[in-house]
């Protein structure tokens, strides 16, 4: 019998002939087992393909602009896709196999210094061979993909130790446990609301377990099982789509609206002045004293007990808007006071490209978070914690897969890459190159580049409108380079955390040429 695995990286296994079935005897039971066969691996159309992506690594692609940008190939591939579901937000389709390092070849075979990466979710580019070899030789990767385990009842024998070697070995700093979810940053978000609700009332709760009148109420909706309770999110932020975190999200208003939403309170997030020096420095202060003095005010007055506030280092959606490290630990200290758990959505900002695996780090916080939560680059999501996190009763935070042990081996390679190459140092050291290079351009162009902010290759720009952002993102994908927007009227940069220094002379020819193109239209 042959199982028949349709669409490994666009080839069909079923053709490879390299997964048989047998019946195997193990302790007087039969067992259905899946032997996985690697009979002239090489020799076998998915080692090729393989071996062809990781020998194209080592080409030299450059940017070349053959077409406007979307091409024409592009364009038709979105009237397609527009039969199907919804492509209006779809810039331009991609070639992933022919895609390399920091650089993507899209529909029209156009060649883009990539400084966006998939909205900051590829830490090392396009087919870096370290994860193409991970594939190759780690037979657990045909064994995931052959069949997803629900790992919250039959995890593989290997889940714990890859745990071990992949997110634990990464946690960050006082936060054992970790949990993991379906695969994006709003499951991650939404499962930690979910714990600081648990966590916050079994501190009201005389007993350990749930009464009956909760029980029963809360089959309808009601209290004391359903609480009133509320999460504290800030002006600007985004923590995701769904329900919950939705009602945490203040980013764009269309994302939101329409939509039935919990009663939860938003603080402001300060609005520094750049650079962050000089006179600027007083200014800024009296700006986050005044923040986190409305976060005390929301703690301690809110009508809705405040369970948990949460806060992204750098609030990426919103603006790419961040404060001083004095200002996240004073908030981290006032949860504290306060008996209200404290959240750092590090979706975006974790796994290194502000220059420390989590960005948090540089707060150097005197007590630890009581979760992070994380995705994106991690290529899986979830949340760390602290131990009396855990609710006291299992399957609380539960689904059927519970992660992805696919992707958790993704991740092994990504981590085991970044660790073997330096890639944190790589990114403060060009980090610091490219943002020289983006206060040039804003001192010769002080009307169209205005505020260069951010940390490591994390960094960003403000243009004078959404319009003119819209625009200077247009024609920079002319002169074959890709970036992305957020907030009103901000330009951001996510590239990989390979980006190297002639990788940053490719951006900054193109950014000058685009620069002297709008002001001379």
């Amino acid at each position: 019998m042959v199982i028949r695995c349709n669409d490994l990286w666009t080839m069909d296994l079923s053709r490879l002939g390299l997964v048989e079935i047998f019946n195997r005897k193990v302790e007087d039971s039969i067992l259905l087992s899946v032997f996985v066969e690697m009979k002239n691996w090489k020799l076998s159309r998915f080692s090729r393909a393989l071996s062809h992506l990781e020998n194209a690594y080592h080409g030299s692609l450059k940017p070349s602009v053959l077409t406007e940008i979307p091409g024409p190939r592009s364009k038709e591939l979105s009237a397609q896709l527009d039969t199907i579901q919804e492509s209006r937000t779809v810039s331009f389709f991609i070639d992933f196999e022919k895609s390399q390092g920091n650089y993507l070849v899209d529909a029209d075979g156009n060649i883009l210094l990539d400084m966006f990466c998939q909205i900051a979710s590829l830490p090392l580019g396009y087919n870096h061979p370290a994860v193409i070899q991970a594939v190759k030789n780690n037979s657990e990767f045909m064994s995931f993909l052959v069949q997803r385990p629900a790992l919250g009842i039959n995890p593989p024998i290997q889940w714990p130790q890859v745990l071990q070697q992949t997110l634990q070995n990464v946690a960050p700093r006082g936060l054992e446990q970790v949990v993991t979810t379906c695969g994006c940053g709003t499951s991650a978000n939404e499962n930690a609301f979910k714990a600081a609700f648990i966590w916050k009332r079994a501190k009201q709760r005389p007993g350990v377990e749930p009464t009956i009148e909760e029980l029963e109420s809360a089959m309808h909706n009601r209290p004391p099982g359903s609480p009133s309770l509320a999460i504290l999110s800030f002006e600007n932020s985004f923590h995701g789509r769904t329900l919950g975190s939705l009602s945490a999200t203040r980013s764009k208003a269309l994302y939101k609206v329409d939509f039935p939403s919990f009663e939860w309170p938003m603080a402001p997030f300060p609005n520094l002045r750049y650079p962050l020096q000089g006179k600027q420095d007083l200014m800024n202060i009296k700006e986050e004293d005044r923040c986190l003095k409305s976060v005390a005010n929301i703690l301690s007055t809110h009508p809705i007990p405040i369970a948990a506030v949460i806060v992204e280092p750098i609030l990426s959606e919103g603006g790419d808007l961040s404060a001083s490290p004095r200002f996240f630990r004073e908030l981290r200290d006032l949860a504290l006071q306060n008996d209200v758990a404290f959240i750092v959505d590090e979706v975006q900002t974790g796994c290194g490209a502000t220059g420390t695996f989590w960005a948090h780090e540089a707060w150097e916080l005197s007590t630890p978070p009581d979760m992070v939560t994380f995705s994106k680059k991690m290529q899986v999501s979830g949340y760390y914690a602290r131990k009396g996190f855990r609710p006291a009763q299992c399957s609380r935070i539960f689904g059927t897969w519970m992660g992805d042990p696919l992707r958790m081996l993704h991740c092994k390679a990504i981590v085991d890459t970044i660790n073997s190459e330096k890639l944190l140092e790589r990114v403060k050291h060009t980090g610091e190159y490219l943002k020289n290079g983006l206060m040039e351009a804003s001192n010769q162009f002080p009307e169209q580049i205005k505020n260069v902010r951010g940390k490591g290759t994390f960094l960003a720009w403000d243009c004078k409108s959404s319009e003119e952002r819209d625009h200077f993102i247009y024609v920079l994908r002319q002169y074959g380079v890709n970036i992305g927007g957020c907030g009103k009227n901000t330009c951001r940069l996510r590239p990989a955390l390979i980006l190297e220094h002639d990788d940053v002379e490719v951006f900054m020819t193109a950014f000058q040429q685009a620069l002297k193109t709008i002001t001379l239209s």
